[in-house]
């Protein structure tokens, strides 16, 4: 009984810890979607965040296109993912993220928060690429 009460609380901070990883990795897929995107479509794409996830979708759509989100970031009860550009030229910008067609980005630092823990990434404007900042599992 007192190995299973030892055991219990290490077991909680490996599946948070496992659930905070599925976070940073799945927020990094839609990032590289959307990078990867405006360079093959030679097309500037956004990253868009709103209330319940975050979504991958053109600047603009084309006049035939269907206006829909090409890639998703579900965000599960609780959790919270905020967007940052620190070169934005106004302190309250759109909850939007640019790649440009040559594959470029604005830089821009993303946070997540939610029951299993927290991570803050610095994204780099020319390659997309986090650097993290912060990794805390609860």
């Amino acid at each position: 009984m007192l190995l299973l009460a030892l055991a219990v609380p290490s077991l909680n901070g490996v599946l948070a810890n496992k659930r905070l990883k599925r976070s940073l990795d799945g927020f990094n897929n839609l990032v590289r979607q959307a990078q990867e995107r405006s360079v093959t479509e030679r097309r500037p794409y956004l990253i868009v965040w709103s209330k319940k996830n975050v979504v991958v979708r053109p600047e603009a759509f084309a006049k035939d296109e269907e206006a829909k989100a090409t890639a998703e970031f579900q965000l599960d009860r609780g959790d919270a993912l905020t967007l940052s550009l620190p070169a934005a030229l106004t302190k309250k910008h759109p909850a939007e993220w640019i790649f440009w067609a040559s594959g470029i980005c604005e830089p821009a630092t993303v946070k997540f928060k939610g029951p299993a823990g927290s991570w803050m990434a610095d994204y780099s404007p020319l390659t997309a690429r986090p650097e993290l900042t912060n990794y805390a599992a609860r």
